[in-house]
């Protein structure tokens, strides 16, 4: 079988959970909005990675985002992979960048800047899925 490489993959991850988020609206001159507070602040992490140019998205979901569930995904997209490999842009999360983190020989971490989330592809699906999910 032979081996591709996929193009460099945007990794990132999210937390989604229950919370008020509290906005602006427009209503009646003398009419106060109301919202249903839930108070409760369930929560859950997803690890994702995205293929742009095949449209592939690697996806898990966890109870929640730290270094062990995180070698978690990676051995998961390890084995999705099979005997192709990527690389795998990251920002320099202390999760991301441990020396517990043991690499799996098919995804090469690819380090993106300190504090620049606007250069890995997955920002713009985190702000697309969490832009619906209010209240």
């Amino acid at each position: 079988m032979q081996s591709r490489r996929r193009s460099a993959s945007g990794h990132d991850e999210t937390k989604v959970g229950l919370k008020t988020l509290t906005e602006k609206v427009i209503t009646a001159a003398g009419v106060k909005p109301s919202v249903a507070v839930k108070w409760e602040r369930e929560n859950f992490g997803i690890y994702d990675a995205i293929e742009p140019l095949q449209d592939d998205i690697f996806s898990q979901v966890y109870p929640h985002l730290n270094g062990d569930y995180f070698q978690q995904f990676l051995d998961w997209l390890s084995q999705q992979l099979g005997s192709d490999y990527a690389i795998l842009q990251i920002d320099q999360a202390p999760a991301h960048i441990s020396g517990a983190i043991n690499w799996p020989e098919n995804i090469i971490p690819l380090l993106q800047p300190p504090h620049a989330p606007e250069l890995n592809p997955i920002e713009k699906l985190w702000q697309f899925i969490k832009k619906s999910l209010k209240n």
